[in-house]
């Protein structure tokens, strides 16, 4: 149960504005858009960040991106973040199976070595306190420039703030990942071809 009123009017033009646009966008309000709404000053300061980051933040791969946001929000145990970024992955083109694994990315074969790095960096950063290893940040400049490098601590530290921000005010699922369709692999006996996630 959120910790805030969810389901009030906003009060003052920027919490209007912004429920009008998640409004727009998902079809339906956010809990963290709703919950930042008692807030003027953190909901722009929220909406500043997440807009230069969209923008702006282009260096890293969008699967590698992908899959550090995912693994910060499961080491944290957001679960609105988890089911957004299980929504957020499938749009943006990352391979379903990718999709399902990444819960259990240390067992299963389909991350390559690059991935495994970025998921080891992800879960190690977002540690209480962090370990990032000189050993671990050896092996991240083997593969990643400097560019590259600022920009997963950043994805990762961006993560780290939603999902505690969420977490600490009781925010949970939307059923986010519920909406979405993953495409089965060629496995037989599917009757439609599509799964549920």
């Amino acid at each position: 149960m959120a910790h805030v009123p969810l389901d009030t009017e906003p009060m003052g033009l920027v919490p209007r504005l912004a429920r009008r646009y998640t409004r727009r966008r998902f079809g339906r309000m956010v809990e963290p858009t709703a919950a930042a709404s008692h807030h003027s000053g953190v909901l722009v300061g929220m909406g500043a960040l997440e807009t230069v980051a969209r923008r702006g933040w282009n260096k890293l791969d969008p699967t590698l991106r992908w899959l550090a946001i995912q693994e910060a929000s499961a080491h944290i145990g957001c679960s609105w973040c988890i089911d957004y970024g299980y929504y957020e992955g499938l749009h943006e083109g990352v391979d379903p199976e990718k999709v399902r694994s990444a819960p259990n990315w240390r067992q299963s074969p389909l991350f390559d070595g690059r991935e495994r790095l970025v998921l080891e960096y992800a879960a190690r950063a977002t540690l209480c306190p962090a370990e990032v290893t000189d050993d671990l940040a050896a092996r991240l400049r083997l593969e990643f420039s400097d560019a590259e490098m600022v920009e997963l601590a950043a994805w990762v530290a961006l993560e780290n703030f939603r999902s505690r921000f969420n977490a600490g005010l009781g925010l949970r699922s939307q059923g986010f990942a519920e909406s979405c369709r993953v495409p089965t692999s060629t496995r037989r006996g599917s009757e439609d071809g599509v799964a549920a996630p």
